[in-house]
């Protein structure tokens, strides 16, 4: 048992449940077990707010500081570091965190989110429980989404946009409401124009003949597709399958792939591309390992319907075994050879990213390595300059954790609390 919480000032609902009004209450539990505040009603403590006692895993790479101390003054991050390196500000509201760790905020550069405003947010908020700050939706979003970008929903992380992403005609898979078909260089140009005209914050690209049903974008297209968004100040990111396509989208001056190669081991032509292009990002996506898992740390955090789905196709399957043995070791050769790697999850499972980092570090990937990934290098990416480590001036978005994910990656499912933009969000039931 940690030592006793002096005072925490987070805001909660009166017990009866019938108040109006949100107070700010003392609690005497020994150590932080988690916050309860309601998800509309979110907002930081007033003044400044020590927690103390923490292991702190930082986001960039150094070595955890041990017995360490943050100070919070609204949504920022004001001190870091030493507890005896650390002045904390009198009249400070302290919080033990004592047998804690603390890191930032999990960043998922690689979503697929709902087609509704309503639903999008919700899917927000649903990170959020996970310990998600923020999620880039790759090309499938309606420009009327886009404004949600520029909002910070209480309980929700912040939402990033590729628009409309660019292909060859895929009829019958997704709707061309939700992408740009093209059959030419030029409609390739327009449709960069007008991603650029709604400042999306990347151009995504699909290049994927889906296993033969479609045409696949060519190297022209694409060449011209990177060529306009570059004159535009947009970077480009690829959903790729083949070797050779990863190849022709590095000479074309591709800025990041969002899976590894999936056809096959890369060869070390490849490896060397890739160290070519120091700025070059690659965002993983390891697929499902295909075999069966242990779920139960999901069952508090979803609806029990939706945990009974999930746990129905928990089965073994040999040949998603093999496929995700191309990738696991694509993406153990690309980490050796120094490329830059972030978080990415493909899709719309908000718990997702634990379950990525888990694949990353069986991959061969370090616990530290893949935290960097997925905090510091994924905010990078986004070019959130606020956000992926726990520095002073960075916004105070912290994953409060029962155990040291260095120790074992799949403690950041251990989640004691989530303080997201300085104020904690609701875990007390599943966001619905």
């Amino acid at each position: 048992m940690g030592a006793p919480m002096r005072r925490m000032n987070v805001v909660t609902v009166a017990a009866s449940l019938v108040a109006t009004s949100l107070v700010a209450t003392s609690l005497a539990l020994g150590v932080v077990v988690g916050f309860a505040v309601p998800a509309g009603a979110q907002a930081p403590a007033s003044g400044a707010t020590a927690f103390e006692g923490a292991r702190l895993i930082v986001g960039d790479g150094r070595a955890p500081i041990e017995n360490a101390t943050l100070v919070v003054e609204g949504t920022r991050i004001v001190q870091a570091g030493r507890a005896a390196d650390v002045r904390v500000p009198a009249g400070a509201t302290h919080v033990s965190l004592t047998g804690k760790t603390v890191m930032p905020m999990l960043i998922d550069t690689h979503v697929h989110l709902s087609a509704t405003r309503e639903s999008v947010i919700r899917d927000l908020r649903r990170r959020a429980y996970f310990g998600v700050s923020a999620a880039l939706s790759l090309g499938q979003d309606s420009y009327d989404l886009l404004d949600i970008r520029e909002q910070r929903i209480p309980g929700a992380a912040r939402f990033f946009s590729a628009g409309r992403g660019i292909t060859m005609p895929e009829p019958g898979r997704i709707a061309v409401s939700q992408q740009h078909w093209i059959t030419s260089e030029a409609d390739g140009r327009k449709a960069v124009q007008e991603l650029a005209e709604k400042k999306v914050d990347i151009v995504k690209v699909w290049v994927d003949d889906r296993a033969g049903q479609f045409k696949k974008l060519t190297p022209e297209f694409y060449a011209a597709i990177i060529d306009e968004a570059h004159k535009h100040g947009l970077r480009v990111t690829a959903h790729i399958f083949n070797m050779d396509d990863a190849k022709g989208l590095i000479r074309a001056g591709v800025d990041a792939f969002a899976h590894g190669v999936r056809d096959k081991d890369i060869d070390d032509e490849m490896v060397e591309l890739y160290k070519k292009r120091a700025d070059m990002v690659v965002t993983p996506n390891m697929p499902d390992r295909g075999v069966k898992t242990d779920l139960s740390w999901l069952r508090p955090g979803l609806p029990a319907a939706d945990f009974e789905k999930i746990e129905a196709a928990n089965i073994d399957r040999p040949r998603e075994q093999l496929f995700h043995g191309i990738q696991a070791r694509n993406l153990a050769k690309i980490n050796a050879a120094g490329v830059r790697i972030t978080l990415g999850t493909d899709g719309n499972r908000a718990w997702r990213p634990h379950e990525q980092m888990e694949d990353m570090v069986l991959a061969g990937m370090t616990p530290m390595q893949v935290i960097v990934a997925s905090t510091r290098n994924a905010a990078e990416f986004l070019r959130m300059i606020d956000a992926g480590t726990l520095e002073a001036g960075k916004s105070a978005d912290l994953l409060v954790l029962d155990a040291n994910p260095l120790d074992d990656i799949t403690n950041t499912r251990r989640i004691s609390a989530v303080i997201l933009r300085g104020a904690a969000v609701d875990r007390a039931q599943p966001v619905r």
